[in-house]
C-alpha cells in the first residue's frame, strides 16, 4: 500500500478515479461495450468539511460514492485515506477502514431489513466491529444512539414499516454511528423525503458533524440542499468532474453551462 503525497488537512483522496461496468452481448454473452459510468475523476475532502458531489440521475456521482466504500470495483484509479491507499486493499484489510467509513443511504425503507428490529439494524455493525461487547453495553449503546438522532430508546424493539420516512432515516443515521465513524458517505440522504423533513435531516447532520467531527462527502442532485450543508462544491456530469468551487462561488457565479442548469432547476421561493 502506497503513501499520499499530498496535503495533511485532507482525510480522502481520490486520483483518476475510474469505474465501467461491462455491457454483454450475444450468444456468449461476451463484453461488446463498457458503461462509464465514472471516468477520471479526482478530488480530496478536507478533515471535518464536507464536500458536495452534485447531478443529475445518471452522472456517476452514487457510483463514486460505493467505490470510495469499496461496494462496487474499482477499474483505474486511486483513493486515499489519511495517505493509505485503500484501492490496494483486499477485504479483509479494508475491515478496519469500514469502521471508520460509513454510508448513510438514499432509500431510509430499504436500507434497513424489515425482518429486523431497531435493536438489530443498529447493533449489526457492534456485532461485526466490537463483538466483545455485551448484549447490555449494545443496548445501553443503541439507546444512546436513539436519543441523539431524536428518537425515543423505546423504539429499539419495533420494526421499520412502523416508522414514517423521516424516522426509517434517522435510524440509518443512528446505525452509520454506531461504530463512531470519522468519514460518512452520505448516498442522497434526503432526496426520498418530503421538503419539510429534508431540513430536519439536514440540520441534524449539521449538528452530529459539530459535536463529532464528522467528514461528510454529501451525495445530492438538489443544488438548493448542498449548498446549504456544504464547504466545497464538486458538479457532476456523465461521470467526470465539470466544476469544482466553494458552495458559495458554484451558486452565485457558476461557470460550466451544466452548474447553471441545476440552478435554473432549483425551485425560487
Amino acid at each position: 500500500m502506497e503513501e499520499a503525497k499530498t496535503d495533511s488537512g485532507a482525510l480522502l483522496e481520490v486520483y483518476d478515479l475510474k469505474v465501467y461496468f461491462p455491457i454483454l452481448g450475444g450468444v456468449l454473452q461476451r463484453t461488446v461495450d463498457q458503461v462509464k459510468a465514472v471516468d477520471g475523476v479526482s478530488f480530496t475532502v478536507p478533515r471535518g468539511k464536507t464536500v458536495g458531489l452534485v447531478g443529475e440521475s445518471g452522472s456517476g456521482k452514487t457510483t463514486t460514492g460505493r467505490a470510495i466504500a469499496k461496494l462496487v470495483p474499482v477499474t483505474e484509479g486511486r483513493i486515499y485515506y489519511e495517505g493509505v491507499e485503500l484501492t490496494a486493499m483486499n477485504s479483509s484489510q479494508f475491515q478496519s477502514y469500514r469502521k471508520r467509513m460509513q454510508v448513510i443511504f438514499q432509500d431510509p425503507f430499504g436500507s434497513l431489513n424489515p425482518r429486523m428490529t431497531i435493536y438489530s439494524i443498529i447493533a449489526e455493525p457492534l456485532d461485526i466491529h466490537f463483538g466483545d461487547w455485551s448484549r447490555s453495553q449494545k443496548q445501553d449503546r443503541v439507546a444512546e444512539l436513539l436519543k441523539r438522532v431524536g428518537l425515543e430508546p423505546d423504539y429499539m424493539q419495533r420494526y421499520p414499516h412502523q416508522f414514517s420516512g423521516g424516522q426509517r432515516q434517522r435510524i440509518g443515521i443512528a446505525r452509520a454511528l454506531a461504530v463512531e465513524p470519522e468519514f460518512i458517505i452520505c448516498d442522497e440522504p434526503v432526496s426520498a423525503l418530503d421538503v419539510s423533513v429534508q431540513a430536519q435531516i439536514v440540520n441534524l447532520l449539521q449538528d452530529l458533524q459539530e459535536e463529532y467531527g464528522l467528514t461528510y462527502l454529501f451525495i445530492a442532485h438538489d443544488l438548493a440542499v448542498v449548498e446549504h450543508i456544504s464547504d466545497d462544491v464538486l458538479v457532476m456530469s456523465e461521470g467526470k468532474i465539470v466544476e469544482q468551487a466553494s458552495a458559495e462561488a458554484i451558486y452565485n457565479h457558476p461557470q460550466h453551462p451544466y452548474t447553471r442548469k441545476l440552478l435554473d432547476a432549483v425551485p425560487q421561493l
